[in-house]
């Protein structure tokens, strides 16, 4: 079983995609494809923005969507990859839609635009921002969320994104987060956490939690005129971890998402149930191979597809 698996934002940099662009056709169509979508040169974004015009969400965005869409389109056309099974980690679930033919690429490259500039103007600059907790479990991260919100007296906080074992970002009120920073002690927590560390995050909103609705109902609104059909490879979604194939379940998941948590170390723990030990991580970066390392790094075999180097390896493997 092949698992297609689209990296999220963070993973985004200078340049990337570029050779992509210079040594395949599909790829230079397909930034084609994504500049006329939006009406903005998506090779001059990848390829000459500064770190931090990339950065801004409604750009990182799309910009994701195209170099990994370029990616996926390069392995199953030029090198014969057949992907079985694909999952995104945030953002990166729009890719999972393109690949199964659920979403035609012009309409998700419209649609991550949208969300980018939605998620962004959802909460005004400094009121939200997100935090990465390190050696905390499940249990313990909402525990620390809960009991910030009670003793701060404000809020919302909740997590946000579930990467691995012992690696969860939460996300909220700054005003909740700045005095968990402050306050935060380890001994508060049940459980065995002497190792906990909080690590605020250089985002500019607090994504995936419930301050993000604004966002939600402008992605619903998208998608009372977008066509979402059912998806010719399985998605497992971040919403609820589990695979998908119906297109009102699809549809109905993709816009929950920008306001629920990111269940990724469950979306893999999925995948491994399914047999799904062949991934490919498709776009820029290898921030999901290292995940994966972590969730079980014995069963899980991952492929970068970062460079041409990458490409050739993957290349020899189908022959």
């Amino acid at each position: 079983m092949n698992a297609f698996l689209f990296p999220g934002q963070g993973s985004q940099a200078p340049n990337m995609g570029a050779f992509l662009f210079e040594n395949f056709e599909i790829a230079r169509r397909t930034f084609e494809e994504a500049s006329d979508a939006i009406s903005l040169d998506l090779k001059k974004l990848c390829f000459n923005s500064s770190v931090e015009e990339l950065a801004l969400t409604e750009n990182t965005q799309p910009a994701l969507l195209t170099v990994s869409t370029a990616t996926a389109r390069v392995l199953t056309q030029d090198l014969g990859v057949k992907p079985t099974i694909t999952a995104g980690h945030s953002i990166g679930e729009y890719a999972s839609f393109v690949l199964s033919q659920s979403l035609i690429f012009s309409d998700a490259v419209r649609a991550v635009r949208l969300r980018g500039q939605a998620m962004q103007s959802a909460v005004p600059v400094g009121q939200g921002g997100m935090t990465a907790t390190l050696g905390l479990n499940e249990e313990q991260a909402q525990f620390l969320c809960d009991w910030a919100v009670k003793n701060s007296g404000s809020g919302p906080l909740s997590p946000a994104n579930y990467n691995c074992d012992g690696q969860i970002v939460i996300s909220g009120n700054m005003k909740t987060l700045d005095w968990l920073k402050t306050n935060f002690k380890a001994d508060i927590l049940p459980g065995e956490a002497r190792r906990a560390k909080l690590i605020p995050l250089q985002v500019s909103a607090p994504f995936h939690c419930e301050m993000m609705k604004p966002a939600q109902e402008k992605m619903a609104e998208f998608f009372l005129s977008t066509e979402v059909k059912n998806a010719q490879i399985p998605i497992i979604q971040n919403v609820h971890a589990q695979s998908e194939t119906d297109a009102a379940k699809l549809k109905e998941n993709l816009i929950a998402q920008v306001s629920a948590p990111v269940k990724w170390t469950q979306s893999m723990q999925t995948l491994k149930s399914l047999g799904g030990n062949v991934c490919f991580e498709v776009g820029h970066g290898a921030v999901l191979k290292g995940l994966l390392k972590k969730i079980d790094g014995d069963f899980f075999k991952v492929y970068s597809t970062s460079s041409m180097d990458d490409l050739k390896a993957i290349e020899g493997l189908s022959k």
